[in-house]
């Protein structure tokens, strides 16, 4: 391919500025993809900041929520033709051979997952570029179709945070007759509300904002709790099979509210450790998990059921151009709720 105009961090910590890249030359097995939207996850901050102590590969071109039109595609691709809108999440790549991708679930490869940006392909040791790019080469095993019904740009975040909910809800059974909390009503939070809802539990949102009670029965939310309010989670005590822990900050945990055999899964990563007592674990025989995203079959069948039920993130579109600014924001929480890169209409015409 020619080269791709892209937005990129040089160094580290470093604001994100117009860059060229190189794409590779399609292959058989490929599908090219102009890129149409691109979601801006916190991991994008994250990286680009340094701020997990990672060791970045600069210039580094974020973006894993990439939402697009295929341009190209391999002599052996089956599942995809020009013109067709497609997608791209986190992983382009795993071993393939390890009993995590046998069973689907390519983010627990053995063997380490290639990343969409900031890893290293396994052939070739090249770096990969993201979806703050104008195009982006994958395999056809890991490009995801998008249902006609969704709107493309309020997909693109579903790529990241709509399977980092649905996953856990799925594997945790939530559905008729089981109760699901979401802590947390930001960039995960109110996706796991929404599919939780569809999904046919019971949702019960915590959080520490009074404003957003209205907006969570909104998105589907049957009852909210006001975590800051001592009476409010008292009421909710042992009522939960399974609680959705969304929040990345440092706070208490919501183990008192779970039913006895329920489950608090942690779905992100707090800079510090976070503080428990056994006993709140041992009196009610309660469990607290971790979950990452899902395989590429998962990713599909979450994608259809978003199609199905009508289910998009809940989003503020911005021309690249304001990028660093996004950032700034999204650092301090100001977001409502995912921001997402009009790539199409912004880098492909600057």
């Amino acid at each position: 391919m020619a080269p791709v105009a892209a937005y990129a961090a040089l160094a580290p910590k470093a604001p994100l500025v117009p860059h060229t890249i190189e794409r590779r030359a399609p292959r058989d097995n490929d599908v090219v993809i102009e890129v149409e939207y691109c979601g801006i996850c916190h991991t994008d901050y994250f990286f680009v900041n340094a701020a997990w102590n990672n060791n970045g590969i600069f210039p580094m071109v974020p973006g894993h929520e990439i939402v697009g039109r295929v341009t190209a595609v391999g002599s052996t691709v089956t599942k995809f033709k020009v013109g067709d809108r497609a997608a791209v999440g986190c992983i382009v790549d795993t071993c393939g051979a390890c009993s995590a991708c046998s069973d689907d679930l390519h983010s627990y490869c053995e063997k380490g997952y290639v990343g969409t940006y900031n890893f290293r392909e396994k052939d070739t040791g090249e770096p990969t570029y993201g979806g703050y790019s104008t195009h982006i080469v994958v395999r056809e095993a890991f490009t995801l179709r998008v249902p006609d019904s969704l709107d493309p740009a309020r997909t693109a975040p579903l790529l990241c945070a709509g399977i980092t909910t649905y996953s856990p809800l799925k594997q945790w059974g939530a559905g008729p007759g089981k109760k699901v909390g979401v802590v947390g009503l930001g960039g995960l939070g109110h996706i796991a509300v929404k599919i939780a809802a569809a999904l046919g539990a019971e949702v019960t949102c915590f959080t520490t904002s009074p404003k957003k009670r209205d907006e969570a029965h909104k998105l589907g939310a049957h009852r909210v709790v006001l975590s800051t309010v001592q009476a409010e989670l008292d009421a909710a005590k042992g009522q939960f099979d399974l609680i959705v822990d969304t929040v990345a900050a440092q706070h208490s945990l919501p183990l008192a509210q779970l039913k006895r055999d329920g489950t608090l899964i942690l779905l992100s990563n707090p800079d510090k450790p976070l503080q428990l007592r056994p006993q709140e674990l041992i009196f009610g025989r309660k469990q607290i998990a971790g979950s990452l995203t899902g395989g590429l079959g998962m990713t599909q069948e979450m994608l259809d059921f978003c199609g199905r039920h009508s289910i998009g993130a809940e989003i503020e579109l911005i021309p690249i151009q304001q990028v660093n600014d996004a950032y700034k924001r999204l650092d301090k929480g100001d977001v409502h709720y995912r921001f997402v890169i009009d790539i199409k209409n912004s880098l492909a015409k600057a």
